[in-house]
Formats: C-alpha cells, sequence, structure tokens
C-alpha cells in the first residue's frame, strides 16, 4: 500500500512555494523594476562624474567602487522594506525567512551591475591612471556584493521592526550613520566603527584591503545588523500576529 505525503513534506512543499513567491515579489512589479533600473542609473551617473572629476592618479577601481557602491547601497533596504510590506499585506501568516533572504536577488544584481560600471567606465578612461588601478579588483568586487547583502538585510530588519515603509527607509541611513558619527566623536570608541556599524565595514572592504581581522570585523556587522536585527523584528512581527498576546 503507498502511504501519501507526510505532514513533513508537505511542509517542505510550502516553504519552498514560500521561497519561489517571494523570490519572485523580489523585483516581480514594474515599480520595483524601476527602482533597480534607477539605482543603477544613479550609480553609472555617479561613476562617470568621478572618474571626469578625478586626478588620474585617483582613478582606481577601488576608489570608484568606494563611491557608487555606498550611493547605491542607500537604495537597496528600500527593497527589503517593500518586501516586508508584502509580509504584512499576505491574507494568511507567512514565514519570514524566505522574505528575509529574497532581499539577495535585488542586493546582488545591483553589487553585480555596480562592479560592472565601475569596470567598464575606468576601462574606458584614458590611459594616464594610477600606476594601479585594478589593485585588490577581485576583493572589492566580492566586497561590492557583500556590502549590498548587509544593505538589503537592514532593510529588512527595519521594515520588521518599523511599520512605516518611509519611516523604515529613513531609519537605514539615520540609525547606522549615526551610530558611525557618535562612535567617531570620541577617539577611544572610534576603533570600535568597524566592529559594530555597517558604514564601518564598508569602508574596509570597498577598500581591498582585507585581512583576516577585518573579516571578522564584517561578520560581526552582519550578525548585528543582518542577524539580530531580523531576528529582532520576526520575533516582534510574530508577536503581534499572536492572537494571544503571547
Amino acid at each position: 500500500m503507498h502511504a501519501g505525503p507526510g505532514r513533513g513534506d508537505q511542509e517542505a512543499v510550502e516553504v519552498d512555494e514560500t521561497m519561489r513567491d517571494a523570490l519572485r515579489r523580489s523585483l516581480g512589479t514594474r515599480a520595483r523594476r524601476w527602482l533597480l533600473v534607477g539605482t543603477v542609473v544613479a550609480g553609472l551617473l555617479a561613476a562617470v562624474a568621478l572618474v571626469a572629476a578625478a586626478a588620474p592618479a585617483d582613478r582606481t577601481f577601488a576608489d570608484l567602487s568606494g563611491t557608487v557602491q555606498s550611493l547605491m547601497s542607500v537604495v537597496t533596504p528600500l527593497f527589503g522594506i517593500l518586501l516586508v510590506r508584502d509580509l504584512r499585506r499576505a491574507s494568511v501568516r507567512v514565514p519570514v525567512l524566505p522574505t528575509v533572504l529574497a532581499v539577495g536577488v535585488p542586493a546582488v544584481v545591483i553589487g553585480v551591475v555596480g562592479v560592472l560600471v565601475c569596470a567598464a567606465t575606468l576601462a574606458l578612461t584614458p590611459a594616464d591612471v594610477a600606476d594601479e588601478p585594478w589593485r585588490f579588483a577581485g576583493t572589492v568586487a566580492v566586497g561590492s556584493v557583500l556590502v549590498q547583502i548587509v544593505a538589503g538585510l537592514v532593510g529588512t530588519g527595519l521594515g520588521l521592526l518599523v511599520r512605516s515603509v518611509v519611516v523604515a527607509f529613513l531609519a537605514t541611513i539615520i540609525l547606522p550613520l549615526g551610530l558611525f558619527a557618535l562612535l567617531g566623536a570620541v577617539d577611544a570608541s572610534r576603533p570600535a566603527q568597524p566592529w559594530l556599524t555597517p558604514f564601518g565595514s564598508v569602508r574596509n572592504l570597498l577598500s581591498g584591503e582585507m585581512t583576516v581581522l577585518r573579516w571578522v570585523q564584517w561578520l560581526c556587522v552582519l550578525l548585528i545588523w543582518g542577524v539580530g536585527l531580523n531576528a529582532l523584528g520576526a520575533a516582534l512581527l510574530h508577536r503581534r500576529d499572536d492572537p494571544t498576546g503571547r
């Protein structure tokens, strides 16, 4: 006698369908695709402007990426916030994790396209550039994608904690930069910037000069702003949705 699918199999199918739905929603609307296009265009214009204004010795892949990826990372959290808004509007309770993971799609796209934009812009500049324009290019390229992923996770985390899209988006800018400025205001706390703030780790990643210590610092930032923030937001969301209040 052939037994039907068990409860575990059904749950696995439901999780798989939820994950696919979240991935489709990440860039599934016209508004989000236009937001992606606008983000990339802003990065392209910034790259062109930087090459045009910078001295030849400053035209390096790392310098370009530092500004271009940082600029685009301001918008990346919005994709995560919008994904969480979809979660709140769902007629049934939907697992949080697939939505959080789905922000990786626009984040990786923005990071990779930003790498290509910086590489193409630098390659098309006159030959009179820095002695080593492509120094640390591989590390910077990887770091560019990681920067955008953390930015997207900050968006989902604050989107889970704050219901308003506008307030959550402003918080993705004000809170990380505010903490960075606060730690930098005192000499004794300045070394904590790369351990506790996304911008502190961004500067290291996009410089390309990564050491074991700097990778550990980035992991700390990921745990705080990526894992911790989303775990706290998910717990708060579930608490609000629990009719018993427990």
